[in-house]
């Protein structure tokens, strides 16, 4: 077996290419797309005659640079993590209590944008109209606020 690879390494390198390529496909963790790059030139050096050791060597070590400093950015670039939406960039932000929030009753805030929203204490505590607060947390269309002045 071992034989019959050394003599099609190029075709060898080319089934390594898309062995990675696929396996990142199915799994999109930046990871093995590294090696597929990196499967890339062997081709080419397998033409050369170099032998298998050293193109195994090349590879690993082309890799291996590869994920240190180019997974990083790639990682950074595609923003794999969980993006905010448009609702929760409102936590954090301070709004103006237009309707009484009770405990068994939700209330009106106004926030800075002008948009009147159904909202909720959330310590189940009564909040007085004209309180200025902040957003907490969104729940559907209710927001979650706690008074500014505690």
């Amino acid at each position: 077996m071992m034989e019959f690879i050394t003599s099609n390494l190029p075709w060898f390198w080319l089934i390594v290419l898309i062995a990675c390529c696929t396996i990142e496909a199915f799994t999109m963790g930046l990871t093995t797309i590294w090696a597929g790059i990196a499967a890339l030139p062997m081709i080419f050096i397998a033409l050369t005659g170099l032998p298998f050791r050293w193109q195994l060597l090349i590879f690993v070590i082309l890799t291996v640079l590869l994920i240190i400093f180019t997974r990083p950015f790639a990682v950074k670039k595609l923003k794999n993590g969980k993006e905010k939406t448009n609702v929760n960039t409102l936590c954090g932000e301070e709004v103006l209590i237009t309707k009484k929030v009770t405990k068994f009753e939700k209330g009106e805030a106004k926030a800075k944008n002008g948009v009147v929203w159904t909202t909720k204490s959330s310590n189940d505590e009564e909040i007085a109209e004209g309180t200025i607060c902040k957003i907490v947390e969104v729940q559907g269309n209710t927001i979650i606020v706690e008074p500014i002045n505690k």
